[in-house]
């Protein structure tokens, strides 16, 4: 393969991407703050909010409990989570097949860099 027709071919892949309905909704939530980590809390099965200001405490990192709400209604939308609601207030976030799927790839692309 020519590097015209890589080019064009990579252009494409990357087109497809920022054009195709699913992947431009999960690459628009993946840009906002703390998605990554929302994601890779749900992997680790913190997906209450007082299991995962434990562990982001724990690790001295931050992450408020509004952005982390804002993230897993976004997530859940997206199908990467399904959220059961433990009162009227709360709600027990879990990691989906496709949300695993995700968070595996990111910690992967992530390790390799």
């Amino acid at each position: 393969m020519g590097e015209k027709e890589k080019e064009k071919q990579l252009e494409e892949q990357i087109t497809k991407v920022l054009t195709t309905s699913e992947t431009a909704e999960i690459k628009r939530m993946l840009e906002k703050d703390h998605a990554v980590d929302c994601l890779f809390l749900l992997a680790l099965d913190k997906g209450k909010w007082k299991k995962a200001k434990t562990y982001m405490n724990k690790h001295k990192l931050t992450l408020s409990d509004g952005t982390y709400r804002a993230r897993m209604i976004e997530i859940t939308q997206l199908g990467l989570s399904k959220a059961t609601p433990i009162d009227p207030l709360k709600k027990q976030y879990t990691i989906t097949k496709k949300g695993e799927k995700l968070a595996t790839a990111l910690l992967k692309l992530l390790q390799n860099i």
